[in-house]
């Protein structure tokens, strides 16, 4: 059988009530059920989760998170979203600019993963 597609995302972060406090009060994200590792958010089509790190893994040694991967979250009001991240002081390592996948920025979340949003799917 085929692979049919990415079916859910997770990122290891160092303090997973800051993080998820930080997803649900900037992105507007809402939690669904998981397990007690981890927190899912209720997203479409594939969930999004924050989980502890895992055994072997330091993020503190990690220059950047993520390195080589991108992560696209399709959002509504994206540059109101920039706006708020800015005002809180978070990086914002891609200015928006409109373009094929519309509004379009990046910025990295409290563990130095860079995320993109946009707001075309």
């Amino acid at each position: 059988m085929p692979v049919t597609g990415p079916d859910f995302i997770s990122l290891q972060v160092r303090n997973i009530d800051a993080s998820a406090a930080f997803y649900e009060t900037y992105l507007g994200l809402h939690r669904a059920a998981g397990p007690p590792h981890a927190v899912v958010f209720d997203t479409t089509p594939v969930a999004f989760a924050l989980r502890n790190v895992v055994d072997g893994v330091d993020l503190d040694t990690i220059i950047q998170p993520g390195l080589g991967i991108a992560l696209w979250l399709h959002a509504t009001d994206v540059q109101e979203i920039h706006d708020a991240l800015v005002a809180k002081g978070t990086t914002i390592t891609a200015a928006p600019i409109d373009g094929p996948f519309g509004r379009t920025f990046t910025f990295a979340d409290p563990d130095g993963y860079q995320v993109t949003l946009h707001d075309r799917a």
